[in-house]
């Protein structure tokens, strides 16, 4: 009979601690959300335009990388 009561009130503490550990609010959306909104075609082509690019420049290993990511980051036109 302790133990039927032990265990009870270990759930309940359990159940009580999961409760209170919840937000009310969700957190807030942040920029990126909103740049997934390109379509997979859309991501493709930037992708495909920043690889040409590279291409054209002749980058290999790392160089090739981080113009790639810049390119990216600025919508398929060569970063700055």
């Amino acid at each position: 009979m302790k133990s039927l009561i032990g265990g009870t009130v270990l759930l309940l503490a359990i159940g009580v601690g999961a409760a209170l550990g919840q937000t009310s609010t969700p957190a807030p959306a942040d920029k990126p959300a909103a740049a997934s909104k390109m379509s997979a075609d859309e991501k493709k082509a930037i992708s495909k335009a920043c690889s040409d690019q590279a291409n054209a420049k002749g980058l290999h290993g790392e160089a090739r990388k981080k113009f790639r990511s810049e390119c990216k980051h600025a919508g398929g036109k060569a970063p700055q």
